[in-house]
């Protein structure tokens, strides 16, 4: 059902994207924003299916008449799932992810284009109540990683902490975002 390419969306938020990958019941898609999240299938519905075009022309998919006639669908799809993510976003703010060519830059302009690219990913997942993400700044000299710190202690309802070290090594920061996160 879910083929590298498809349209997709969330069923149950405004997001929508192209699959990347399935891995069993995992779904990444990079969204029309740039990110790339993984959501379990039940979440996602090809925006060519039927059931999307019905879900469409649905003036309320919580109406108990559009449920009854489309719950005998052979995957159905979960309408009140919120947590579907699996695992957290992730945002690589290595220079060569960022910009084709280094060329003419500084070594502060490179530092100020991966900060003004985390502060924007960062208040998306705010705007997005996405509830996880992880920043992969590499090891280094450790001057990306304090300037993270500096931009997370400007915004309240955020616990930051050094990610994983089975999946990351000594190179990221993982940010849990509580729901009334902001900027202080």
């Amino acid at each position: 059902m879910f083929n590298p390419g498809n349209r997709v969306s969330l069923v149950d938020e405004n997001i929508s994207g192209n699959v990347v990958s399935v891995d069993g019941n995992s779904v990444s898609i990079i969204t029309d924003d740039g990110f790339q999240l993984t959501f379990q299938k039940q979440a996602l519905i090809v925006e060519d299916s039927e059931l999307f075009k019905n879900m469409s022309q649905a003036s309320n998919v919580n109406d108990p008449e559009w449920f009854e006639k489309h719950k005998s669908v052979s995957n159905p799809v979960n309408l009140k799932t919120k947590n579907n993510r699996q695992g957290p976003m992730e945002v690589d703010l290595h220079i060569h992810h960022l910009t084709a060519s280094t060329r003419g830059m500084s070594n502060y302009d490179m530092l100020t284009l991966q900060i003004e690219t985390a502060k924007k990913r960062l208040e998306f997942a705010i705007q997005k109540k996405i509830s996880s993400v992880v920043f992969i700044h590499g090891v280094g000299q450790g001057v990306l990683r304090e300037e993270l710190k500096f931009l997370f202690g400007h915004y309240s309802g955020l616990r930051y902490f050094d990610a994983s070290y089975s999946n990351y090594g000594l190179g990221a920061t993982q940010v849990e975002i509580s729901s009334n996160a902001k900027l202080i």
